[in-house]
Formats: C-alpha cells, sequence, structure tokens
C-alpha cells in the first residue's frame, strides 16, 4: 500500500473511532434526571391491545 492508501486508511479510523468516542461521551456524561425523564416503563406505554 503506498502513502496515499496509508493516510485515507488512518483519517478515515481515526475519524470513526473520534466520532463513537464523543457519542458514549455524550452518552456517558448525561445527567440522571434527564434519562429518567424519558425512560418509560413496560406498564406506562398503552399498546391498545387490550381494548377490545
Amino acid at each position: 500500500m503506498n502513502i496515499a492508501g496509508w493516510s485515507i486508511m488512518i483519517v478515515s479510523v481515526a475519524s470513526i473511532l473520534g466520532l463513537c468516542g464523543f457519542c458514549v461521551l455524550r452518552v456517558m456524561s448525561m445527567p440522571a434526571e434527564v434519562v429518567e425523564e424519558h425512560l418509560k416503563a413496560p406498564l406506562d406505554i398503552d399498546t391498545h391491545d387490550l381494548d377490545s
């Protein structure tokens, strides 16, 4: 592989790893209040399958 191939591979792998790291850090640093606010228990979700 020549130098152009190596540089493209290094840039692409680094960008994918950087994006994954950013997403993981963003999710893990989210406050617990925000997470609990958006979570719904299975009994709280109305699927309308028991109406009839």
